[in-house]
């Protein structure tokens, strides 16, 4: 068993399905050497009843709400990393994030929405793999009016 799948279990952590994209004219990651960008990752996308999937964060959604909706997010993306290269463990680096978030126009605290993923990329790879740079940004709107959308850049070996 991978080291990453066991730190996965002692959390209680499951991976959902990787992300499957509903057209063929693009992918839910492309490699190119050694680093991963990996498509967003949207709340609608969700097979999941227990986070929110749709409204605006500080409107509709709690931010805590949208917190627990980036966790899920974040474990969605490890599945489809887990899908292009195989073995997580030959993750080196979770280098960049971006994290959207469809929030009322006076929420402040996009960032705090972000940690969700943050946390989970942190926990799952541990520090010296799963921290990383990233943005949080708050938009007026999201495909299906979902709460958050996450992309990301990881290294692999």
């Amino acid at each position: 068993m991978s080291k990453v799948a066991a730190k996965l279990i002692e959390l209680g952590l499951e991976l959902p399905a990787p992300l499957e994209l509903p057209s063929k004219n693009r992918t839910s990651a492309v490699q190119v050497g050694h680093m991963l960008y990996v498509s967003g990752h949207g709340a609608a996308l969700l097979k999941r009843d227990d986070v929110k999937k749709r409204g605006k964060v500080g409107l509709e959604i709690s931010e805590e709400e949208a917190y627990e909706t980036a966790k899920a997010l974040a474990l969605m993306m490890i599945a489809t990393v887990q899908h292009h290269v195989g073995d997580l463990d030959k993750v080196k680096r979770v280098v960049k994030i971006l994290g959207m978030i469809n929030a009322h126009a006076d929420f402040e605290r996009h960032n705090m929405v972000l940690n969700g993923a943050s946390d989970v990329f942190f926990e799952v790879f541990g520090a010296d793999v799963g921290c990383h740079a990233r943005s949080a940004v708050g938009v007026s709107g999201l495909v299906a009016r979902q709460p958050v959308e996450i992309e990301g850049i990881f290294e692999i070996a």
